[in-house]
């Protein structure tokens, strides 16, 4: 506890970013300097920087100061309409980042890439599970892949190492992040309830019954950071799972029964359509149950619902190679989503 680590976190206000944040936050030795868009508040051994990470002379202006930094943990991403169109921003991102941030950090340890199951193909169809860091790519395009490859070459002969982290969906509570399914489900299951109706699975035929699984961002942030300061685990990739396995057709009841509402049986609805007309209707929610007012497109991430409802195939990845070299720790994933739902409601985000 002596040392203290000097961390720069790219991609501040992101489920995973907000809770890497905390925990570096909570173990006492990290100074932490967040960087987004937006920018944040500034607290005790924390500061953040607003900044175009697509913009490299922004880059350099505001990052070239930045010489102590000791750790780089990189879970920055930006949407497109395709596969081959999230390839270039993605990429251009982290190169002008480290393009900014190495040749000045002289003290400079480790970098850490968040990644997915993208990686295994998963976003394509079915593909071979479990997944294992060991499986054979697919074609491209993939930015997840390119983003290591580049590592893998920048690396070489360099004192600093990487690691590669792959969770499968994410379950957090950070507000205004499009990938954010435990806030997808509380904002759809509290639109259900008061409108009076059952809580009904709204994705796929077949995806109600399948195997997946979900990886806590609580959870997340400590793997994250165990790599980064574990010397074996230099320079590879991991998949980080909750450790458990479900299927909807057994979760589902328990959620309903969390909110108190009945289930009826599945009827594939995509959100994005079914809720697109709810904007109004969830304003008259927030002023009945006195909510903080979010708007509702910080709220609903529909677009990202419809995408994991839609995954009639397995989908899991073999977490025993972390868990071989040290890393233990597991989280039971009805009582996660539990968790959140509670924050969710202490937060006053959902009635």
């Amino acid at each position: 506890m002596n040392t203290t680590y000097k961390a720069l976190v790219v991609g501040a206000n992101g489920v995973i970013g907000t809770n890497l944040i905390n925990h570096l936050l909570s173990l006492g030795n990290w100074n932490v300097t967040g960087l987004s868009r937006k920018g944040g508040i500034d607290a005790t051994n924390l500061k953040h920087i607003s900044v175009d990470l697509l913009d490299i002379d922004s880059c350099h202006s505001k990052l070239s100061g930045l010489k102590d930094i000791t750790h780089i943990f990189y879970a920055a991403y930006q949407d497109r309409p395709t596969w081959a169109e999230l390839v270039p921003p993605n990429l251009a991102m982290l190169v002008n980042v480290l393009e900014a941030i190495e040749p000045v950090a002289a003290g400079l340890r480790h970098i850490s890439l968040m990644q997915g199951y993208k990686v295994y193909g998963a976003h394509l169809g079915p593909f071979k599970t479990p997944a294992k860091e060991s499986d054979a790519g697919h074609m491209p395009p993939e930015f997840n892949v390119d983003q290591q490859q580049y590592l893998e070459k920048k690396q070489i002969g360099k004192p600093w190492t990487w690691s590669a982290i792959r969770p499968s969906v994410v379950g957090g509570t950070a507000i205004g992040n499009p990938m954010n399914l435990a806030l997808v489900i509380a904002m759809y299951a509290s639109i259900s309830k008061e409108l009076g109706l059952p809580l009904r699975f709204p994705g796929k035929a077949g995806a109600y019954d399948t195997l997946l699984e979900i990886t806590d961002a609580g959870l997340l942030a400590k793997a994250t950071v165990w790599a980064a300061t574990s010397p074996e685990c230099a320079n590879q990739a991991f998949n980080i799972t909750n450790g458990d396995l479900f299927r909807w057709n057994e979760m589902w009841p328990k959620i309903a029964a969390y909110f108190k509402m009945e289930v009826a049986p599945p009827l594939q609805m995509p959100l994005q359509s079914v809720m697109a007309d709810k904007s109004g209707f969830w304003l008259t929610v927030q002023q009945k149950y006195n909510l903080e007012k979010h708007s509702y497109e910080q709220l609903s991430g529909w677009a990202f619902g419809d995408f994991v409802f839609s995954w009639d195939y397995d989908f899991f990845a073999d977490g025993t190679k972390a868990r071989l070299l040290g890393f233990h720790e597991f989280i039971n994933t009805e009582t996660m989503f539990y968790d959140l739902f509670d924050e969710f409601r202490s937060k006053h985000v959902i009635p």
